[in-house]
């Protein structure tokens, strides 16, 4: 049995460079807020990893002098405080605090930038500013601040670092930049202290890397923002494009509908022997020119409803409360007719429910989903409809079974697709448009809706169309009268 899975989430599922990523030369505050984020969480990381070394030092503090690290009993713990009440402070300014001028993602991160790089300076300190890589970290908020700021910004962060490390290094060895006072007591010492030659090398060294860091990342970041605003540029043609691709759809099917009606009605005119009396062989022969009209005129009304629905995608303000047992009832009743004149019985279990929805859109999705299984199935078969509620995740599940010719392994990922329709599925069903689906598909997108199928060829197909965000009918009645 081959099992598909499709989901319309218009939020996850549009263009990746959407309106949200670069703006101008730095990033969006939305995107700026998800990295804020992944820094609280990356640091709550850190914030283990101290308290990890912590445990340590106490186990094995000789083995960290050995390897030139002076543990202090205080300063993990007091940097483990300060990142962890700097955290809370963040995470409260992002989810509890509306953003203002002096509230916005961008001083949010840049106050962690700063916290951060305190906190790094007081571990390179304690750790070994030349006797351990640590001083290396700097340049993890060098990188990351030219990915979030503009050049001039992350070119002040690449300056903050290079003071920092400075100031830690001048804190160890508070005679650095004075002369050396061996020079009047002994002309014959060397004019260089080689310890401090060494220190001003290392310092000058780190500087002129983070200064390189900064220059090739920032370049890097502006390449890479440029061809971003490139793909949105395209993205937002092809997007036009697409809409007057519709456009001239509509106005196709508009111009083609009038003259097909005209021909239909000569059509009948010509059964109905109202133009005169007319032989087997005629009649049979405009019998199959209203057979094709009448598929056309099908196609045509087709067409118009997904374009319609593709319209409709632009506006979220027709959402209103669904009874789902209304719109499945109301779907039923218009199609027995059809399931009646092959002998197919429709069998409904609802469990009633409510979500935020279209209704006139549920109710093409659900019209054309049964539909297809009743025109899909064997005659004399069952159409069974039923539904769920699973009240942990608040999502409710509408299923759709039939008994019929099935869906292969190899198509059943095209389904939704325009005009799509297998030639099986053509011989089974000679009035198929092939755009049933692409309309469930739009529709679904309309209304963020997942779909998962399962089809086993000869023996039948199920859908199911699942609801997140549902509520039983007895809730919402309660909460209505609540109000």
């Amino acid at each position: 049995m081959a099992i598909a899975e499709f989901s319309w989430d218009v939020s996850k599922n549009r263009f990746a460079f959407s309106a949200v990523g670069v703006t101008g030369s730095k990033l969006s505050d939305e995107v700026l807020i998800g990295n804020a984020r992944w820094f609280i969480i990356f640091r709550w990381v850190v914030i283990g990893v101290l308290i990890l070394f912590q445990i340590f030092a106490l186990v094995a503090s000789e083995a960290l002098t050995e390897i030139g690290i002076t543990h202090q009993q205080g300063w993990p713990i007091a940097v483990t405080m300060v990142l962890c009440i700097a955290n809370i402070i963040y995470i409260y300014a992002l989810d509890f605090r509306q953003s203002t001028r002096y509230n916005s993602p961008s001083i949010n991160i840049w106050a962690q930038i700063i916290v951060d790089l305190l906190c790094l300076s007081v571990v390179v300190h304690f750790v070994g500013s030349t006797a351990t890589p640590a001083p290396f970290f700097y340049v993890l908020h060098i990188a990351l601040s030219c990915i979030f700021f503009t050049t001039i910004e992350s070119m002040i962060v690449t300056v903050l670092v290079c003071t920092m490390y400075g100031i830690v290094l001048l804190s160890e060895n508070p005679l650095l930049f004075l002369a050396s006072q061996s020079v009047l007591v002994d002309p014959g010492t060397p004019a260089v202290n080689p310890q401090k030659f060494n220190i001003l090398l290392w310092m000058v060294t780190l500087d002129v890397l983070f200064v390189i860091v900064w220059y090739v990342v920032s370049r890097l970041s502006i390449v890479v923002r440029t061809h971003e605003r490139q793909l949105l540029d395209a993205y937002e043609q092809i997007t036009l494009a697409q809409v007057e691709k519709d456009r001239y759809a509509v106005l196709m099917t508009h111009q083609l509908k009038a003259p097909l009606d005209a021909i239909r009605s000569k059509i009948n005119l010509i059964k109905g022997d109202y133009c005169g009396e007319t032989s087997p062989e005629i009649k049979d022969v405009v019998l199959n020119i209203d057979n094709r009209a009448s598929g056309m005129a099908a196609l045509i009304l087709d067409v118009l409803k997904l374009e319609r629905l593709k319209a409709a995608a632009r506006d979220n303000r027709a959402f209103e409360h669904v009874n789902i047992e209304t719109v499945i009832s109301k779907c039923i009743d218009k199609l027995k007719p059809i399931a009646n004149a092959r002998h197919i019985n429709i069998e409904a279990f609802i469990e009633n429910f409510v979500v935020e929805g279209i209704p006139n859109q549920l109710e093409i999705l659900f019209e054309n989903i049964i539909a297809n299984a009743i025109n899909y199935s064997y005659d004399g078969r069952s159409v069974e409809i039923a539904s769920a509620i699973d009240k942990q995740d608040f999502s409710a599940t509408v299923t759709i079974i039939d008994h019929g010719i099935g869906i292969g392994d190899k198509d059943l990922p095209h389904i939704f697709d325009e005009y799509f329709y297998t030639p099986r599925a053509a011989l089974h069903n000679r009035t198929s448009s092939g755009i049933g689906l692409s309309i469930v598909k739009t529709v679904a997108e309309n209304n963020k809706l997942h779909i998962k199928v399962l089809s086993e060829q000869n023996v039948g197909t199920i859908f199911s169309v699942i609801f997140q965000g549902a509520k039983s009918s007895f809730a919402s009645e309660k909460s209505g009268a609540a109000i």
